[in-house]
């Protein structure tokens, strides 16, 4: 009977997109230091860039919040009846998910249904998106805060519409501003 004897001294070589920079030789020290492939996953990670957003905004980019939603005038708002789950999305650009819970927790939004489940917006639905928006992601109220206010102020609606004509004034007038 003969044994076999096996070599472990190889090193897998791992094809990444990314060079990865292999340091010179050295003599073995006492101290074990990682090799190269020890740190590879750890430089994949340092080095990678990042090709997608995820998770919520920067505070930063919510502050020029008014700009990122997409929500036409009433003019154009009110002349379709029904806006699809997915054009309501795009407008707000949240995601399905964050457009459902808040149905569930606000009882102004009462999308249709159709028998298939599909929701259904109606330009008020809409309008009252833009307003619990506002509270949630603006003026960074809580759920519980937000539908406090909605309750204990009846006129909300109002003078959230009062605060949006201000605004479009407003970078009107910036606009004129920045012509002369």
């Amino acid at each position: 009977m003969k044994q076999a004897s096996f070599n472990f001294d190889f090193q897998e070589e791992q094809k990444t997109d990314i060079p990865v920079k292999k340091a010179p030789l050295q003599e073995k020290s006492i101290v074990n230091t990682p090799t190269e492939v020890e740190l590879r996953p750890a430089i994949l990670m340092v080095s990678a860039e990042k090709t997608g957003k995820r998770g919520r905004m920067k505070i930063s980019d919510m502050a020029a919040g008014a700009d990122l939603i997409d929500i036409p005038s009433d003019d154009i708002l009110f002349s379709k009846s029904y806006y699809s789950m997915g054009e309501v999305t795009d407008m707000f650009k949240v995601n399905h998910s964050l457009i459902r819970y808040w149905e569930s927790e606000f009882n102004i939004l009462k999308p249709k249904k159709n028998a298939k489940g599909d929701r259904f917006f109606r330009p008020d639905d809409v309008k009252n998106l833009r307003l619990i928006y506002h509270l949630l992601r603006e003026r960074k109220y809580t759920i519980e805060g937000a539908k406090d206010h909605l309750k204990k102020n009846k006129l909300a609606e109002k003078k959230f519409e009062m605060i949006q004509s201000l605004k479009s004034l407003q970078t009107f007038l910036h606009e004129i501003k920045a012509g002369l």
